[in-house]
């Protein structure tokens, strides 16, 4: 194993770099903009020049680098096709030949969400177990799904798309996949937001949710935190939703540990603890001691797992 290693987290606004010892330990972490024009085809050039800077700064030579981890926000295949990326502009091509010729080192490649939970089963909330499953809650809802410590990519690279579960089938709402009744549309932050909307809608009940101009997912937590009953039962739901997604992510892969992320995950133990109640509720019974964590790796996982990913090859 060499001594060092990069971790690059590809997104549609800002591509975050991380210098890392392979030990683990982040020596140092910046980021460059994300140039989607003329369809991303400059990307991969900028975090090559990257790279090249900071070794050249450290006096490191490429002989003592491990690689390069790149995570990047669509699906990927085992062999490194990137197989789309809509907010980068990129169709179908290899981001790892491509980047391992630009650049000189070895190249892997993974989806944003798997790598991500990668770094908390490496360093993060996950640490310690070998059969994860990490749920990023945020503008979307992902996933990554690892068994044995490998993480579960599937044959397009789509393993671990949880946010695409369907929930309710008499949705009429159509979901930014193009389905109705996906997890998404009810449990990231803009789908709370959405299910709160509706029942306020139809429920007489006094509420202080009413009263917002701009009603956001922390507002529904803080509300539910301070005893609102409407509040409360969008927080239900939303552990219903999840508890019953997870329950059955278990029955299929039957983790250690359910490891939560993303903005949402941020409420911590209010939701925690509806996802758990009803997730014990629902799932097969030899699937119910499965731990509950929150991530701790906050925006920096992608980084640190695109190194365990290297590390992992």
């Amino acid at each position: 194993m060499k001594k060092y290693g990069f971790g690059v987290d590809i997104g549609g606004t800002t591509c975050k770099i991380g210098f890392f010892e392979t030990n683990g330990t982040m020596l140092d972490k910046w980021e460059i903009k994300t140039n989607t024009e003329n369809q991303g085809s400059s990307i991969l050039d900028d975090v090559t020049a990257a790279v090249n800077e900071k070794l050249e700064k450290e006096g490191i030579s490429k002989d003592d680098v491990q690689g390069i981890g790149v995570g990047v926000p669509g699906p990927v295949t085992k062999d490194g096709m990137v197989l789309r990326c809509v907010n980068l502009g990129w169709g179908e091509f290899n981001v790892e030949n491509t980047l391992a010729e630009k650049s000189g080192l070895k190249v892997k490649a993974g989806n944003d969400a798997n790598v991500a939970a990668l770094g908390e089963m490496w360093q993060g909330g996950g640490k310690g177990y070998t059969d994860v499953v990490m749920v990023t809650l945020g503008t979307g809802v992902g996933g990554g799904i690892i068994v044995g410590g490998k993480i579960i990519a599937g044959a397009n690279g789509a393993g671990g798309e949880i946010g695409h579960i369907m929930m309710k089938e008499d949705e009429t709402d159509v979901c930014g996949c193009g389905k109705k009744g996906c997890l998404e549309q009810y449990a990231s932050a803009t789908g709370i937001v959405r299910m709160a909307k509706k029942l306020l809608a139809e429920d007489t009940r006094e509420t202080s949710l009413r009263t917002l101009a701009e009603l956001t997912a922390k507002d529904i937590f803080d509300a539910a935190k301070a005893g609102d009953a409407v509040a409360s039962d969008l927080v239900e739901e939303l552990g219903k939703m999840l508890g019953t997604a997870l329950a059955n992510i278990a029955c299929v892969v039957n983790p250690q540990v359910f490891v939560i992320g993303g903005g949402v995950s941020k409420a911590g133990s209010i939701l925690i603890d509806a996802i758990k109640k009803n997730y014990t509720e629902r799932t097969f019974h030899a699937c119910r001691n499965a731990e509950f964590a929150l991530a701790s790796l906050g925006n920096d996982a992608g980084m640190y797992g695109c190194v365990q990913m290297l590390l992992n090859d």
